[in-house]
C-alpha cells in the first residue's frame, strides 16, 4: 500500500468514526433531555395531587376555650393573591407521624407559596409549609420543604358557596369581607413550570371540593 492509500484510509475510517460519535452524543442528549422533561412533569402532578389530597382535608374547628387566656390554637383558611405566586395556608388532617406510637395529632397547619433559591438568583421553588402542633399563627412557622422547583405561577381561585362567584382571596380570620369561619366550596389551582432547555413550559390546573364546609362542633346541642 502506498502512503497515499494509507492516508485516505485514515481519513474514511476518521469521518466514519466522527458521524458515530455525533449519533450516540445525540442520542444520549435526548435520552437526558427526555428524564428532565419526565422529572418536571412528575414534579407538577405530584405537587398538584399533594395539595388536593391536603386540601380535601381542611377544617375550621369552633372548639376554643371562652376564656381568651387559655386559647392556644386557631384553625383557619387564608388564600392570599400576589402575581405571579399566590399564597395558600390552612389547618387540615394532614400531618403524617413518621414514627411509631408517636404521641401526635393529624391536625397540623400547611401553606404552599414561592420561595427564592438561595443558590440560584431569579430562580422560584413552590415551598410546602407544615407546622404541627396548630398554634396561634396559622400562617407562620414549621418546616419547609420544596415539592416543585423553578415554577413561573402559581394562582388560586376559591369558589364563595354562597355567591357561587370565583374569588382570588379568602380569609376565615377576618371579620369583613363575609368569609369568616367559612371555607369555600371549591379551590382552583393553576401551576405552571419553566421548561428544560429547548423545551416549553408546563402547566398544570386542577379543581378539588372542600367536603367539610362546617366548622367543626362536636357535643354541641342543636
Amino acid at each position: 500500500m502506498t502512503l497515499l492509500e494509507v492516508l485516505v484510509s485514515l481519513a474514511i475510517l476518521a469521518m466514519i468514526a466522527l458521524l458515530i460519535y455525533g449519533a450516540f452524543d445525540s442520542l444520549s442528549r435526548g435520552k437526558k433531555g427526555e428524564a428532565m422533561r419526565a422529572d418536571r412533569a412528575r414534579q407538577g402532578r405530584e405537587a398538584l395531587l399533594r395539595i388536593v389530597h391536603e386540601l380535601s382535608s381542611a377544617f375550621l374547628s369552633m372548639h376554643t376555650p371562652t376564656t381568651l387566656a387559655l386559647v392556644t390554637r386557631q384553625t383557619a383558611f387564608v388564600g392570599q393573591n400576589s402575581t405571579p405566586f399566590d399564597r395558600l395556608d390552612f389547618t387540615a388532617f394532614a400531618h403524617r407521624r413518621l414514627t411509631r406510637d408517636a404521641k401526635e395529632s393529624d391536625q397540623c397547619e400547611v401553606g404552599y407559596f414561592a420561595a427564592e433559591d438561595p443558590d440560584v438568583i431569579g430562580k422560584m421553588d413552590l415551598a410546602r409549609r407544615e407546622q404541627t402542633p396548630i398554634d396561634l399563627q396559622p400562617t407562620r412557622g414549621g418546616v419547609v420543604n420544596v415539592v416543585a422547583e423553578n415554577i413561573e405561577l402559581f394562582d388560586v381561585h376559591y369558589l364563595d358557596p354562597a355567591t357561587g362567584l370565583w374569588v382570588e382571596t379568602w380569609d376565615t380570620t377576618s371579620t369583613s369581607g363575609g368569609q369568616l369561619n367559612r371555607l369555600p366550596l371549591e379551590v382552583r389551582i393553576q401551576l405552571t413550570l419553566k421548561g428544560v432547555p429547548g423545551m416549553e413550559s408546563s402547566a398544570y390546573q386542577t379543581k378539588t371540593m372542600l367536603p367539610m364546609q362546617n366548622p367543626l362542633q362536636f357535643g354541641i346541642p342543636r
